[in-house]
């Protein structure tokens, strides 16, 4: 299959879960379609976005931004984002059928036809583009944008199927709602985003890489070489300390460049030291050979949206208590 003139394999599809041709997605009840088309949005992984997303606006802005302009940036990054995440369900639609976590999307329940799926991300990719553009700034739109390519064709397209790097740099779209929060307000850029930016960059690895260790035997059965799959707990637990150290010493450099105070280097500090608390403690059950529940590699997912939340709220309080 193809888009945008960028080539993926296909793997072949299993029936299992996909409407008959005689079942026209049309003919679903219309309450099961609407949440169909949401679900396509991934409602879940945009409020992380979000929440990496506002707080920025509140240290660009040192204080209260516009509530106006909040809630037109959150609009338009949960269009974008959520165009982004209906052409990934499109280009993936043949591994996400052989695949357990994802075989209940819309696409492979049939709840939601491909052509429709496009349409869909499509339409999302340029109202959010031109919203971003025509009442936020048009710096805020193609940062906005390039998210949305480099997600769809760079991450989905090229590097998924190809490299077990493909979450690092894949994890690029995911780190520039950043960038897009501080532009919002201050229509340029500065040296905080970037530093954010960073500290996202290196926490996409570490926080994926344990849910892939859950469910590499899914990634093997398609042939995603997500780093799990082709490398031992031992490597992968070890690239994780690596990462989980250079991101929590990332974070600690917003307060000596004058960005932010005591509130938000404590709460760093805090949310950093128990991260790697148990990212080492993952490595050293790798190191044991654990398997299975004894890994215990959810802990640290878990624990990693919690960090992650937790560092950016401080970002927001940060500016009242300076």
């Amino acid at each position: 299959m193809s888009l945008s003139g960028v080539c993926v394999t296909a793997v072949e599809s299993r029936p299992a879960g996909v409407l008959g041709a005689s079942q026209s997605p049309s003919h679903r009840p219309f309450g099961a379609r609407v949440k169909a088309f949401v679900a396509l949005t991934k409602p879940r992984i945009i409020e992380l976005l979000l929440i990496t997303t506002v707080p920025v606006m509140f240290l660009a802005q040192q204080g209260v931004p516009d509530l106006g302009l909040v809630l037109l940036t959150c609009i338009g990054g949960y269009l974008s984002a959520g165009g982004a995440n209906a052409l990934n369900m499109y280009i993936d639609r043949d591994i996400d059928a052989l695949m357990d976590r994802t075989s209940q999307r819309p696409l492979v329940t049939g709840m939601v036809s491909p052509r429709e799926c496009l349409a869909f991300g499509i339409t999302l990719a340029v109202v959010s583009t031109l919203l971003f553009g025509f009442t936020v700034n048009w710096l805020s739109a193609w940062l906005a944008l390039g998210a949305l390519l480099f997600y769809v064709v760079v991450y989905t397209m090229i590097l998924k199927r190809r490299t077990s790097q493909n979450i690092v740099w894949g994890g690029i779209a995911g780190c520039l709602p950043v960038l897009i929060g501080w532009s919002s307000v201050t229509n340029s850029m500065s040296w905080a985003p970037v530093i954010l930016f960073l500290v996202m960059f290196f926490w996409t690895p570490p926080h994926y890489w344990p849910l892939s260790m859950k469910v590499k035997d899914d990634y093997a059965r398609v042939g995603v070489p997500m780093l799990p799959v082709v490398a031992s707990n031992k490597v992968v637990a070890k690239q994780i300390v690596i990462y989980s150290w250079v991101m929590v010493g990332v974070s600690l450099l917003l307060t000596p460049l004058g960005y932010t105070g005591w509130f938000y280097t404590l709460v760093a500090l805090a949310a950093g030291g128990w991260w790697l608390r148990e990212a080492h403690a993952l490595q050293n059950r790798a190191k044991a050979e654990a398997t299975g529940v004894k890994l215990k590699e959810m802990r640290l997912f878990h624990w990693s949206i919690t960090y992650v939340s937790l560092l950016f709220v401080a970002v927001a309080v940060d500016p009242f208590l300076r």
